[in-house]
C-alpha cells in the first residue's frame, strides 16, 4: 500500500464552491450538453436516482422525477432505480410497515411505465457489496467535510439538540456509494442538489488519486458523476406548505377518484374570488392552477382565465377531474401490480440480483486497486 498524506480537508471548500455562480453555470452547460448527447447516443450513459420508502409516492413525484426516468430509460439510458430503505433509519428510531412501503414504491414505478426489463429496481439493504464501499469511502472524507454537507447540516439544525446518529453523519458517503457501485455517469438533481454531487465526485477523485486503479490503468475505477439538471415544476402541498409525505399534504398516485375529490376540496386557497395565476402574489390557489395544466397540458395562465370569477369550487372541480382522468390508466395498472405482492417482490429479487452482480465486480475492481487481493 502505497503511503499518502492526509486529507486535507478541502472538500468543504469544494461543496461551498459547488454552489458559487461560476460553478452552477459550469454545471447547467454540462447538463444541456448531456442533453444533447443523449438525444444521438443514450447507450453511453448510466444514470442512478431512487427514494426513500417512508411513504407513499405523490403528485410531485411524478412530475418532479417519475416520468423523467421513464422518458430517460425509453431513449435508451441504462437506468438505476435505488430504493433507498437503510436511508430510512438516518432520521427515524424505526422501520414500522417498511415492506409494504418498498412494495408499494415498486408498484408505483411499475404503474409509471418503468419495465424492469430495462431498468434495475433494487433495494440498497440487499446489496452487501454496494454497502461495503462505505469503509474504504470513509477513509476518503474528514468529520469536518461531512458535518458541512447541506443534509447534515439541516440534520443537525432540526434536531432540537438531540444526538445525530453515525449513519446520519456519514450519510453523504452512503449516498456516494449508491451512486458510484454501478458506476453512474449521470444523476438526474436539482440546482439545490448539486453540493450532495459534489461530494460523489470529491470521493470518486480521492480514490483514484490515494488507491490508484485497476484492470485498464488509464481509466480510473469510479467515474465523476454529472448532474442532469431539470426544471422541476414547484408544487406545494395541498395546505400551502412544501409537498411532503409526513405532513399528509399529498395527492398520492394510489389514491381512488373519490379520495382524490376529498383532498382537492380540502385544498387552501384564499378569499379571492376571481382566479388568477400569481405563483409569487397567490400561491396556494396558482399551486391548483399548475396542477391542473400539468395534467391537462395546457398553459396554466388560459387556465386562469378560463375559470375568472368561477372562483375556487371551479378550479377545484375542473383540477379534480383533471387529475382523476390523467392517472386513471396508471391507477387501474397500479391496482393490478398491488394485488399481488409476490410478483412485486419476485421483481425486486430479480433488480437486487443484478445489482448484487455489478456491485461484487465494482468491489472486487476497488479491492485490486488497493492491493487488497490475497489469493
Amino acid at each position: 500500500m502505497t503511503d499518502t498524506a492526509p486529507l486535507d480537508d478541502s472538500a468543504g471548500d469544494v461543496l461551498a464552491d459547488s454552489t458559487s455562480a461560476a460553478s452552477l453555470q459550469r454545471s447547467v452547460a454540462r447538463s444541456a450538453q448531456i442533453e444533447e448527447e443523449l438525444r444521438t447516443d443514450p447507450g453511453q450513459f448510466r444514470m442512478l436516482t431512487g427514494d426513500r420508502p417512508t411513504g407513499h409516492l405523490h403528485l410531485g413525484h411524478y412530475f418532479g422525477s417519475l416520468r423523467n426516468r421513464v422518458a430517460l430509460q425509453d431513449l435508451g439510458v441504462d437506468t438505476f432505480v435505488l430504493i433507498a430503505d437503510y436511508q430510512v433509519i438516518t432520521d427515524r428510531d424505526g422501520v414500522d410497515s417498511i415492506q409494504e412501503r418498498v412494495l408499494s414504491l415498486v408498484a408505483d414505478y411499475l404503474a409509471t411505465g418503468i419495465d424492469p426489463g430495462r431498468t434495475t429496481i433494487f433495494a440498497h439493504s440487499q446489496i452487501p457489496s454496494l454497502n461495503q464501499l462505505m469503509l474504504p469511502f470513509l477513509s476518503l472524507v474528514t468529520d469536518s467535510e461531512l458535518r458541512r454537507n447541506p443534509t447534515v447540516k439541516a440534520e443537525q439544525d432540526a434536531t432540537g439538540g438531540r444526538p445525530m446518529s453515525g449513519l446520519m453523519l456519514t450519510y453523504p458517503v452512503h449516498q456516494a456509494a449508491d451512486i458510484l457501485f454501478c458506476k453512474a455517469n449521470v444523476v438526474p438533481v436539482g440546482k439545490d442538489q448539486l453540493p450532495h454531487l459534489e461530494q460523489t465526485r470529491v470521493i470518486a477523485r480521492r480514490f483514484d488519486e490515494r488507491y490508484g486503479r485497476a484492470g485498464d490503468k488509464s481509466v480510473p475505477v469510479f467515474p465523476t458523476p454529472d448532474a442532469l439538471l431539470s426544471e422541476v415544476p414547484h408544487l406545494l402541498g395541498t395546505d400551502g406548505a412544501k409537498m411532503s409525505k409526513s405532513r399528509g399534504n399529498t395527492i398520492e398516485l394510489r389514491m381512488s377518484a373519490d379520495d382524490t375529490a376529498r383532498v382537492v376540496k380540502k385544498a387552501v386557497t384564499d378569499s379571492e374570488r376571481r382566479i388568477t395565476f400569481d405563483p409569487a402574489g397567490r400561491p396556494e390557489v396558482s399551486n391548483l392552477v399548475q396542477l391542473a395544466a400539468l395534467t391537462t397540458g395546457r398553459d396554466p395562465h388560459s387556465i386562469a382565465e378560463e375559470i375568472g370569477d368561477g372562483g375556487s369550487g371551479t378550479l377545484k372541480k375542473l383540477l379534480t377531474e383533471a387529475v382523476n382522468e390523467y392517472f386513471a390508466p396508471l391507477r387501474a395498472r397500479r391496482a393490478e401490480l398491488a394485488a399481488d405482492p409476490a410478483q412485486l417482490s419476485r421483481i425486486l429479487a430479480e433488480g437486487n440480483a443484478r445489482a448484487g452482480e455489478v456491485a461484487e465486480a465494482t468491489l472486487a475492481e476497488v479491492r485490486q486497486a488497493m492491493q487488497m487481493v490475497y489469493g
